[in-house]
């Protein structure tokens, strides 16, 4: 049977951050250094609102702090487009590697820095490579605490770096702080689920199977899939690192070139918005204890 691709809006998201920024490359890359590296965020961000403006779509950018000190014309560029503002922390740092406080101190400085450059009140977070899981819950307190009035940081998978396979698999309201939480997409197939939510698992598998798993969310589960990519993914040219694992390499690198040719499509097959207009504008959500 053939569906109506069309029939549903999911989200489109984008995490603001450089390639040397990467938590695979923390080992590798002294944070120190990130100001004398080359950076490529504002031109590949180009890259990325000429993709958007070509298929007339509107998406949520999690930006890093320390990205937007240093663009705030960009910052600035994204709201003048007509698209969402949400925070990725300052300094890209695991929320799982940070104390309470040193974790309320970064998204605290992270968000006053985007509502400063912005003028708008920033709504949403998304935790550096999804680390909030079921050890260090408590950072959705500190979320509702500090502001903010969702997150799309848990990732309901199993992953070598993170991943909550407890976790619901759809949008809830977490009934003891109020804090909205958005999970990246997973495709349930028999009792396994398979990350279909973007990243490097966009560039690993086949477009064919991006298509197929968004869509059956779409129809089967009736529900809307949030995507993710990274402005680094849109750049094949970028420098490359040689003191990381090979698992780095192959996840970092692998099929950036088609990364830009496989998302025009993706935003051409299905209709697409901004987070907060997707999941929490106007929508009633069911109520979990997961803190």
């Amino acid at each position: 049977k053939l569906f109506n691709l069309m029939t549903v809006t999911n989200a489109i998201s984008i995490d603001v951050e450089d390639y040397f920024q990467v938590s695979a490359f923390e080992n590798s890359i002294d944070r120190k250094n990130w100001d004398s590296l080359e950076h490529r965020v504002s031109k590949n961000m180009d890259k990325v609102f000429e993709v958007l403006s070509d298929t007339h779509v509107q998406a949520t950018f999690f930006i890093l702090g320390w990205v937007a000190e240093r663009y705030p014309e960009m910052v600035k560029k994204i709201t003048k487009n007509g698209h969402e503002i949400a925070s990725h922390g300052y300094g890209h740092q695991r929320v799982s590697d940070l104390t309470r406080k040193e974790f309320k101190e970064d998204v605290t400085r992270a968000k006053g820095i985007l509502e400063d450059i912005s003028g708008i009140q920033i709504q949403g977070y998304r935790a550096p490579s999804y680390s909030i899981g079921k050890n260090n819950i408590w950072a959705l307190e500190v979320l509702a605490d500090t502001g903010h009035q969702y997150s799309s940081s848990i990732y309901p998978i199993k992953h070598d770096h993170y991943g909550y396979p407890e976790a619901p698999r759809f949008v809830f309201k977490d009934e003891n702080t109020g804090l909205i939480e958005i999970p990246i997409t997973t495709m349930k197939l028999f009792s396994r689920l398979y990350p279909a939510g973007g990243g490097g698992f966009f560039r690993f598998y086949p477009y064919s199977f991006s298509k197929w798993a968004i869509n059956r969310v779409n129809q089967v589960d009736k529900q809307p899939s949030v995507f993710y990519f990274h402005p680094w993914e849109l750049d094949p040219d970028q420098p490359r690192q040689v003191n990381i694992s090979r698992k780095s390499k192959f996840r970092h690198y692998l099929n950036l070139n088609k990364t830009e040719p496989r998302l025009r499509q993706l935003l051409t097959d299905f209709k697409w918005g901004k987070v907060y207009d997707v999941f929490i504008e106007g929508k009633q959500l069911s109520t979990y204890p997961l803190s």
